[in-house]
C-alpha cells in the first residue's frame, strides 16, 4: 500500500510491490503458458500431442520445420487453409471497419446532443448487453433466412454491426471531450457533419484503437453465428475450418496446431500496430485532472 511522508511525497510499501509483482508474474505465465506450449507443439509432429500433450519441454530431438513447411507446401490442405485465411481475413476486415463507424456515429449522438429520450435510447443500448447471445441465435437465424442472406457474408457481418459495447465506450470516452469545439466549430460555420467527421473523429484515435483491437479478437475468433450462417466449405472463415479438421474418421493434427498458431499473426500485428493507444483508450478518465 502507498503512504505519504512528511514531504507529500508517495512512500511505496516494499513487501506489497513485491507481492503485486509476483502475482502479475503468475498471471502472465498462465496467459503464455498456452501460446508458448502451442508454439513448440507446433514444430513437433501430430503424434506427440496425443501422446504427451501440450507441455513446455524443448525436446529438441522431435522437433522438426515439417509442419511449416506443410502450411506453404501447394497441397489440398494448405490450399483450404488459405482459403479459410483469406475469408476471415475479408469478414474480419469489413466488421470491423463498419463497426467502429456505426459505433461511431451512434455513441456521437448519444454524448454530443442534448435531446428527450436521449437517457432512454442509452438504456435501451445497454439492456442489449444483459441478453446473451445464446437467445438471440433463434431469431436472427430466423431474420436471416427471411432476408434471404444464409450462406452469405451479409448474413454473418450485418447482427453485429452495432455493438452496445462498443456504443458504450465510445460514448463514456466522448463524454470527457470539451463540448466547446463544437460551439466553437459552428461560429466558424463548420456543419454538423464536419464537426463529427472532420474534428471529433481525429480527438477520438485512442477509443478507436482500442476498440479496433477488441473488435479484430472478436471478429476473427467468431466461430458460432458463421457456423450457423455459412453451409458452403469454400466460405468457411478460419476457426470453422480448423475445426473440420477433427473428424470421426482422422484429426489432422499437424496442420491443425500450426495453422493456430499462424493464425495468432494477424492478432498480434493489429495490437502492435494500435497499442500505442490501448492503454491511453482503456484508461480514459480514470485520472481527473
Amino acid at each position: 500500500m502507498a503512504k505519504k511522508n512528511k514531504g507529500g511525497m508517495v512512500r511505496r510499501n516494499p513487501v506489497a510491490s513485491a507481492l503485486a509483482t509476483l502475482l502479475f508474474a503468475v498471471l502472465g505465465f498462465l496467459v503464455i503458458f498456452p501460446v508458448l506450449a502451442g508454439f513448440l507443439a507446433s514444430f513437433r509432429p501430430g503424434v506427440e500431442l496425443l501422446r504427451r500433450g501440450l507441455s513446455i519441454n524443448f525436446d529438441f530431438s522431435t522437433m522438426n520445420l515439417d509442419n511449416w513447411k506443410l502450411l506453404f507446401t501447394k497441397n489440398g490442405s494448405s490450399q483450404k487453409y488459405f482459403m479459410w485465411f483469406k475469408n476471415s481475413m475479408v469478414l474480419t476486415l469489413i466488421t470491423v471497419v463498419l463497426t467502429l463507424m456505426i459505433c461511431y456515429f451512434v455513441a456521437y449522438g448519444l454524448s454530443m446532443y442534448e435531446y428527450r429520450l436521449k437517457n432512454v435510447l442509452f438504456f435501451l443500448v445497454i439492456a442489449t448487453m444483459m441478453v446473451p447471445f445464446e437467445i438471440l441465435m433463434l431469431p436472427l437465424y430466423r431474420e436471416m433466412m427471411t432476408l434471404n442472406l444464409m450462406n452469405t457474408a451479409a448474413g454473418v457481418i450485418l447482427p453485429g454491426l452495432c455493438g452496445a459495447s462498443t456504443i458504450f465506450f465510445f460514448r463514456q470516452y466522448m463524454i470527457g471531450l470539451p463540448k466547446e469545439l463544437l460551439d466553437a466549430a459552428r461560429i466558424d460555420g463548420a456543419t454538423e457533419y464536419g464537426i463529427c467527421v472532420k474534428i471529433m473523429l481525429p480527438i477520438t484515435k485512442p477509443a478507436f484503437a482500442s476498440m479496433a483491437i477488441l473488435c479484430t479478437m472478436g471478429a476473427w475468433n467468431n466461430m458460432l453465428w458463421p457456423m450457423m450462417v455459412f453451409r458452403d466449405a469454400e466460405k468457411f472463415t478460419l476457426p470453422i475450418g480448423l475445426n473440420t479438421l477433427l473428424t470421426p474418421y482422422g484429426n489432422d493434427y499437424d496442420l491443425l496446431i500450426v495453422g493456430s498458431m499462424f493464425g495468432i499473426i494477424p492478432i498480434f500485428v493489429v495490437f502492435l500496430c494500435f497499442q500505442r493507444y490501448f492503454i491511453e483508450g482503456m484508461t480514459v478518465g480514470a485520472v481527473k485532472g
